[in-house]
């Protein structure tokens, strides 16, 4: 009987982390980003995501994949994802510092 509160606890602890270990965790495609885009204070030409805005990169992802913004690669990139799967990207990389 006296498991019963124990586990029920224990449960309660675990399911008020999860939210914070799953917002961690980057949506399906975003750890693909830093192939190129550095995640760090390297010196690079190519833009660094981490902490943009995502409503930014939302929207280059958007122009990138309508063609309204020129592009090497990311014209390419960029249809491979919808536009939920962008946002969810960009807000993931705006939360990294």
């Amino acid at each position: 009987m006296k498991t019963l509160p124990a586990i029920l606890g224990i449960a309660a602890i675990v399911a008020s982390c999860g939210p914070g270990l799953a917002a961690s965790l980057p949506p399906p495609g975003a750890a693909s980003c830093s192939g190129c885009h550095s995640t760090g204070a390297t010196a690079s030409s190519i833009t660094r995501l981490s902490g943009r805005n995502a409503e930014d990169i939302s929207k280059a992802m958007t122009g990138f994949r309508d063609g309204t913004l020129p592009a090497t690669v990311m014209n390419r990139i960029a249809k491979g994802f919808t536009d939920e799967e962008s946002r969810a990207i960009a807000a993931w990389l705006a939360a990294q510092k």
